[in-house]
């Protein structure tokens, strides 16, 4: 027992020497764990440039981006950038957008950074919880789960994120849908080699790198899926499950009504609502959804037996 407390004094003695304040938290703080960089290690994007679509020549069809639309409007971000910077704070249509990118759940969220009135801005830890990037914002440098979506440690743990929709898709189908679309430039500021996937394998491999605690047989654990919140219930869309349906899928998540969409040349899916707008949702690993929603339900599996 006293080897287990002293091994806790020392990572907790190693997390606060990177600067953030645990000494308000709503994790336990023995579960938050260093990624291997340090902070500001994998670089956020705070002034991020962009160039047209007929300038993304660096860009293939067959290249993920994570894709926003707002007003007249519409930028995509590549995933070959997001890989080595996570996230990037940008600006809309005149709105503040927060775009976070996680490689080890495969999770790409955008988020209105506007709170309470006020525009915070973000960087990335070096920490994770759950294998999920933990952010921090540079107002008060408390720490965030992506996922989880709110702040986790320090003056604003508890606060919540507001989820924006955006579509986890290919360059080929976002600039066929978007010709007019800026994407994101390699022109960061930072010397990356941005035509290098470093995490090619880990995706390949079904072996996770950090421990999630919550496991879950119905899928496997790097099976696609598309989760969905509403109303405090959740499920899970397998994307092999979408792929054996030609049309699309109705169905309620609490008091809604839902359509999802499955584009399966793309492996692109997306919810609307009854009216036709678009739902936030999260393309992500099984297990990374699983982790944060251990309850959830997974469209055309029988319920966990967990």
């Amino acid at each position: 027992m006293k080897t287990l407390r002293y091994g806790l004094l020392i990572a907790l003695a190693g997390l606060l020497f990177m600067g953030f304040d645990y000494s308000k938290h709503s994790i336990p703080l023995d579960e938050i764990m260093s990624g291997g960089p340090s902070k500001d290690g994998i670089p956020a994007l705070l002034k991020p440039k962009f160039v047209p679509a007929s300038n993304a020549g660096f860009l293939k069809d067959q290249d993920r981006v994570l894709g926003l639309a707002r007003g007249k409007s519409a930028k995509a971000y590549p995933i070959r950038i997001l890989n080595w910077h996570e996230i990037v704070n940008d600006v809309i249509e005149s709105r503040p957008i927060l775009i976070t990118y996680c490689p080890l759940c495969g999770t790409g969220m955008a988020f209105d950074p506007v709170i309470n009135g006020k525009k915070y801005t973000f960087g990335v830890s070096g920490l994770l919880y759950k294998s999920d990037v933990l952010m921090y914002d540079h107002q008060t440098e408390s720490l965030w789960s992506q996922i989880q979506q709110e702040a986790v440690t320090g003056n604003l743990t508890g606060t919540r994120l507001i989820l924006l929709p955006m579509i986890h898709t290919t360059w080929g189908k976002w600039k066929s849908e978007h010709p007019n679309t800026l994407v994101l430039s390699t022109d960061t500021g930072f010397s990356r080699d941005y035509s290098r996937d470093p995490y090619a394998s880990y995706a390949r491999s079904p072996r996770l790198m950090f421990p999630t605690g919550t496991q879950d047989q119905r899928l496997g654990p790097k099976d696609w899926v598309l989760g969905v919140e509403i109303d405090g219930m959740t499920k899970a869309y397998p994307f092999e499950e979408l792929g054996k349906i030609k049309t699309t899928v109705t169905d309620s998540i609490g008091s809604k009504t839902i359509t999802v969409y499955y584009d399966p040349a793309s492996r692109t899916a997306r919810v609307k609502d009854i009216s036709g707008e678009d739902i936030p949702s999260v393309m992500a690993y099984w297990f990374a959804w699983i982790a944060f929603h251990p309850d959830t339900e997974v469209y055309g599996a029988p319920p966990s037996e967990n």
